[in-house]
C-alpha cells in the first residue's frame, strides 16, 4: 500500500467520524410528510390508530394485505349469487388521497350493495366514485387553522378546531334523497359538508375528507381524539376489514444498511464514501490502464470474390447464367437506388428510368431489349454477353457533374 492510497483512506475515515459526530449531537428533525403509513411514528403516520384499533372496535378486526377485490372476490358465493358474500360487516380504508384501483372500488360498493359499510377518509377521491355515488368536492379553505363540527348523539353539532395538516376540502353538491351530513368544516359561520354519509342498495358509504384526523398527532390531543372518536362511532357494529393503502410493512426496510440509510449524517456519509471510491477506482484505473493493442480490421474480399465466381462461369463458358446472373444484378439496383418496380419491363418502364437516371432513352431500351431476349431464347453466345454487359455498365456508372 503506497502512501497516497494511505492519505486517502486517512482522510475519508476521519471525514466519516466527523459527519458522524456532529450527526449524534443535532437533534432529529420532525418529518411532517402526510404517509398515512401504519407503522410510522411520524406526526401524519398511523402508528397510534394501528394499536389502538383493537380498543375503539369490539368486534373482529381483519387487516387486509391484498387488493379489496382480491378479498372479497374470495368470499363471494357465485353458486348462488342470492346468498351474495359470506361475510359480512365494514370496510375501513384512510389515506392522504384515494388510491383504490377502480375493480377494488366496484367489489366494494358491490359488498356495500348487500347491506355493509364503507368508510373511507381521504382528502379527495376520483371521478368515478363520485359518478356512482353522486357528489363531488373542491377545497375552499386555505388558512391554518380549520373549525369542524359533527353530529353527536343528541343531534347536536360539536365544534372542533385543527391547524397543523388539515385542509379545506368540502362537499359542494351530493344526493340530498339519499345522503346525510354529519360533520361540516365552518367558515364564517357558513357550514360546508366534510362527513357524509351516502345510502347505497342496502347499505351506506361513509366519506370523510379530513385524514388527518386519525394521524399520531391529533391523536395525542385529548379534544381531537374525542373528534375521531365520533367519527368512528358512526360505524355499525360488526367485523371491520381493515386495508392500510401503504401496506403494513412500508415503514419497515429490510435493507441491512437500513440504521445508516435512517439516520441522515449516516446517510450522507455512506454516499460521499461510495463516490469517493467511484473516483478513486476510475482515476487508479485510468493511470494503470495498459495500453491497448490497434488491430487492423478484416480487408474486404468480395470484389475478388467475386470476381473469382464470375471467371468460373465464363471459363465454362455457361453465358446464359452470366447473362441471368448480370441482369438480376441490374434490376435489383434499380429497385434499390431508384425505387422502381421491375416486374413490367415496357416503354414505361424505360421512360421512367430514363427520367430517374438521366442516361440516354435508347441505351435503356437497348439494355431492356436484350434482357428480354436472353429471357425468350436461352441460347445466348459471349458476343450477346458482351453487349449486355456494355449496355449495363454505361447506365449504372454515375452521371458525371
Amino acid at each position: 500500500m503506497n502512501k497516497s492510497l494511505k492519505i486517502y483512506i486517512f482522510i475519508l475515515v476521519l471525514l466519516f467520524a466527523v459527519i458522524t459526530w456532529v450527526d449524534s449531537n443535532r437533534p432529529k428533525p420532525i418529518d411532517w410528510t402526510e404517509n398515512f403509513e401504519s407503522y410510522s411514528k411520524t406526526p401524519f403516520g398511523l402508528f397510534i390508530f394501528n394499536q389502538e384499533k383493537e380498543a375503539l372496535f369490539k368486534d373482529s378486526i381483519y387487516t387486509l394485505n391484498e387488493s379489496p377485490f382480491e378479498f372479497f372476490d374470495a368470499h363471494y358465493n357465485y353458486e348462488d349469487e342470492d346468498e351474495g358474500y359470506s361475510i359480512s360487516g365494514n370496510f375501513m380504508a384512510i389515506d392522504e388521497n384515494y388510491t383504490i384501483d377502480p375493480t377494488s372500488s366496484n367489489e366494494i360498493l358491490t359488498f356495500v350493495d348487500q347491506g355493509n359499510t364503507a368508510f373511507l377518509s381521504m382528502k379527495t377521491f376520483p371521478k368515478y366514485l363520485k359518478d356512482s355515488l353522486r357528489f363531488d368536492l373542491q377545497n375552499i379553505y386555505f388558512q391554518d387553522n380549520i373549525s369542524m363540527n359533527i353530529k353527536g348523539k343528541s343531534n347536536s353539532f360539536q365544534e372542533y378546531t385543527f391547524s397543523t395538516g388539515a385542509h379545506g376540502y368540502a362537499f359542494v353538491s351530493y344526493d340530498t334523497l339519499n345522503t346525510q351530513v354529519l360533520g361540516n368544516l365552518k367558515l364564517e359561520n357558513t357550514l360546508y359538508p366534510n362527513f357524509i354519509q351516502i345510502n347505497y342498495g342496502k347499505g351506506q358509504v361513509l366519506l370523510h375528507l379530513q385524514p388527518v384526523a386519525f394521524t399520531n398527532y391529533y391523536l395525542l390531543k385529548k379534544n381531537n381524539y374525542s373528534y375521531t372518536e365520533s367519527v368512528l362511532s358512526y360505524i355499525p357494529k360488526g367485523n371491520l376489514y381493515w386495508y392500510p393503502n401503504k401496506r403494513l410493512n412500508s415503514g419497515i426496510s429490510n435493507s441491512p444498511l437500513r440504521f445508516i440509510l435512517n439516520q441522515p449524517g449516516l446517510r450522507w456519509a455512506w454516499y460521499l464514501f461510495l463516490i469517493s471510491m467511484l473516483f478513486f477506482m476510475i482515476f487508479r484505473a485510468k493511470r494503470t490502464q495498459r495500453i491497448i493493442p490497434i488491430l487492423k480490421p478484416l480487408p474486404n474480399t468480395t470484389v475478388e470474390f467475386i470476381k473469382t465466381i464470375g471467371n468460373l462461369y465464363y471459363q465454362e463458358g455457361n453465358h446464359n447464367t452470366m447473362m441471368e446472373k448480370k441482369s438480376i444484378f441490374f434490376l435489383e439496383k434499380i429497385r434499390q437506388e431508384y425505387g422502381l418496380d421491375t416486374q413490367k419491363l415496357d416503354t414505361d418502364f424505360c421512360q421512367k428510368l430514363h427520367n430517374k437516371t438521366g442516361k440516354d432513352l435508347e441505351l435503356i431500351e437497348k439494355a431492356i431489349h436484350l434482357i428480354k431476349k436472353h429471357r425468350q431464347t436461352q441460347n445466348n453466345s459471349e458476343a450477346d454477353l458482351i453487349e449486355l454487359n456494355s449496355v449495363i455498365e454505361k447506365i449504372i456508372e454515375p452521371t458525371k457533374k
